[in-house]
């Protein structure tokens, strides 16, 4: 019985045989790729440093200046600031931090890598251990980075649209930009799909272009 090949194999040897004295045979040479798609190929490049933003909620307003200075001493200067927010979108937490609850966002002057979320939201979560009373929290702290063309957000919990970036934490990517203006997307939490948190980071959005402008001049 004569041996059956699968289809691909005469071609397979065709090709070997057309290229194996061609100059494709040259290390590194793709005999299916044009000159200009070789140089048109996607190069690693340095990823762009990241506004850090990191939003937290409570219930005791009165605690917020320590929550502030906590993380201050931690990532430094903060140089924008909410107002004081309702966080009334969900009752999820009310069991754990009572009601009513509050929120702010802050924007830190220093901007950072963006592989460094995954270190910063343990950090956070460190910081929320230090506040909670018998085991509840009392402030729940959200970080994230802001990039002129989306924002995202560090979270401990996987779900489909969430990556995996080590240690533990997935990134949620929470709204993109574009147009002129921040758009949720299905999975975007409601208080970040609604107008004060996109005013917010519409603030921030203007300042970090600036940083970004100043840091290419050093």
């Amino acid at each position: 019985m004569s041996a059956v090949f699968p289809p691909w194999r005469d071609s397979h040897a065709l090709i070997s045989t057309k290229f194996a004295d061609s100059e494709w045979a040259l290390p590194g040479r793709c005999p299916f790729a044009s000159e200009g798609e070789l140089k048109s190929m996607s190069q690693p490049k340095p990823s762009k440093p990241a506004k850090l933003i990191i939003g937290f909620f409570l219930g005791n307003q009165d605690l917020c200046e320590s929550v502030i200075e906590s993380l201050v001493e931690r990532y430094d200067q903060v140089d924008v600031i909410s107002n004081w927010m309702t966080f009334d979108q969900t009752s999820y937490y009310e069991p754990e931090m009572g009601y009513p609850l509050f929120r702010r966002m802050l924007a830190f002057k220093n901007l950072i890598h963006q592989d460094q979320l995954a270190q910063i939201k343990l950090e956070t979560n460190q910081i929320e251990s230090q506040f909670a009373v018998k085991g509840k929290r009392a402030v729940n702290i959200d970080p994230g980075y802001l990039l002129l063309e989306r924002f995202v957000l560090a979270t401990a919990k996987n779900f489909s649209h969430r990556i995996y970036i080590g240690k533990g934490i997935y990134a949620d990517l929470t709204l993109i930009y574009r147009q002129g203006r921040f758009e949720s997307l299905p999975w975007t939490f409601p208080d970040y799909a609604g107008k004060k948190i996109q005013q917010f980071l519409q603030r921030v959005r203007a300042k970090y272009a600036v940083d970004l402008k100043e840091g290419s001049q050093d």
